[in-house]
């Protein structure tokens, strides 16, 4: 499972949108969306995966293999931990 943490005006997480995009088209994988900045729910969702992995967000975590990102990242490196 692939999942993203967000922050609604976060600008990092805007940039990262279109490699999301272009990730789930081009691979045919989905992830499972959640902003953290808004919604309390979904920020302690984060904080159980989160473990202290990263400080904020984006945080992309795929579960089965648990390769995470923390912040921006270049396409190749995104795609690398999605499709592990």
């Amino acid at each position: 499972m692939l999942l993203e943490f967000y922050g609604q005006e976060c600008p990092h997480c805007k940039r990262m949108d279109s490699l999301v995009e272009r990730l789930e088209q081009e691979a045919g994988v989905k992830f499972e969306k959640y902003e953290v900045w808004h919604n309390d729910e979904n920020a302690q969702k984060m904080a159980q995966y989160n473990k202290g992995l990263c400080g904020g967000v984006p945080f992309f975590l795929n579960t089965e293999t648990n390769s995470y990102i923390c912040g921006e990242a270049p396409y190749d490196d995104f795609k690398k931990i999605a499709l592990k």
